[in-house]
């Protein structure tokens, strides 16, 4: 496998423009977690978009220089663009985006939040698959429910610059990485099965091979693991991160998990079983980890766990 050289940074900020909840009374800010404000001066009347989908801006500080990327765009057109308006992310500081995969929930607002940055040709790493067509629900044989495609000139005309790898790749001048296709070797991550797609015309249930996620290091506390789904799996995307970088110990595992929907038993309970075998300071699962699963995390994992939703930035520092 490919390894790479990820340099150790003094803060990793994910502020998330977009997330599949809100609770603008939430009241548990501290040096890690900041909620959106719902003001506009002294009046209350800011909103704040909740959508099923996942888009963060991330910003890396290194002594007094800090540089941004985004990572995933959200589901609408508008919702993460919209968010990033409300919260005053100055979206000028982008200089990198990561697209974790090809599905809507993540890459549907790509043309709005790049308008933002007053750029184009901004590079967008991602995996080729993430343009594999078509993509779908199986509901039965007869019945199937598409994802939009998409494309290579999709992401062009959104002003975009494509830099596929399916090797880890240095971001940031390497104080960012993208994973790459992540290897499966757990029993008990076996994707979606009722996601589907078509290659070279022969319909089977989709591999993800596209499945990615950024990954940081923290000096002196370890890796943040950010995932977008983790289709593939987010303990073998903790596995790879600690495997690709040479760094063992994990800061946090933040992003969706995927477990909405997956059998407590076989697939939910096992994960949370081999996170807690991690031992990360911070566990934040987001978006499609589902509501049983979050509560779950949270029950066995008291000390480590964080409730995200849109709005939120977290701190993660040396």
């Amino acid at each position: 496998m490919s390894t790479i050289d990820l340099r150790e940074v003094d803060r990793v900020e994910i502020l998330t423009l977009q997330d599949n909840t809100i609770d603008l009374t939430q009241q548990d800010n501290n040096e890690v977690i900041q909620r959106a404000m719902p003001l506009v001066g002294l009046e209350i009347k800011n909103s704040i978009l909740a959508e099923h989908g996942f888009s963060s801006l991330v910003t890396v500080t290194e002594g007094e220089a800090s540089r941004c990327m985004l990572f995933d765009f959200g589901f609408s057109e508008h919702g993460a663009a919209f968010n990033a308006d409300a919260l005053g992310a100055d979206l000028t500081r982008v200089e990198a985006m990561a697209l974790s995969h090809g599905h809507l929930d993540h890459v549907g607002g790509i043309r709005e939040l790049v308008n933002r940055t007053g750029k184009t040709d901004i590079p967008l790493v991602l995996h080729p698959a993430a343009f594999r067509n078509p993509r779908f629900l199986k509901i039965s044989d007869d019945f199937k429910l598409f994802f939009p495609p998409f494309t290579r000139e999709k992401a062009a005309a959104a002003g975009a610059a494509v830099v596929d790898t399916e090797q880890p790749y240095a971001m940031l001048d390497h104080a960012a990485a993208f994973l790459g296709q992540i290897p499966r070797t757990t029993a008990f991550e076996k994707g979606a099965p009722n996601l589907y797609c078509e290659i070279d015309g022969q319909e089977q249930p989709d591999p993800f091979d596209d499945d990615s996620a950024i990954v940081f290091n923290v000096k002196g506390k370890g890796l943040v693991v950010l995932s977008g789904c983790a289709h593939s799996g987010i303990v073998n995307t903790v596995a790879y991160a600690k495997e690709a970088t040479g760094v063992d110990r994990v800061l946090a595992v933040m992003g969706g998990f995927h477990l909405s929907g997956m059998d407590l038993d076989t697939v939910i309970q096992p994960t949370i079983d081999a996170l807690k075998a991690v031992n990360p300071t911070y566990i934040v699962p987001t978006h499609c980890t589902g509501r049983q699963a979050i509560q779950m995390i949270e029950k066995e994992m008291p000390e480590s766990f964080v409730l995200n939703m849109s709005g939120t930035r977290l701190t993660f520092s040396a």
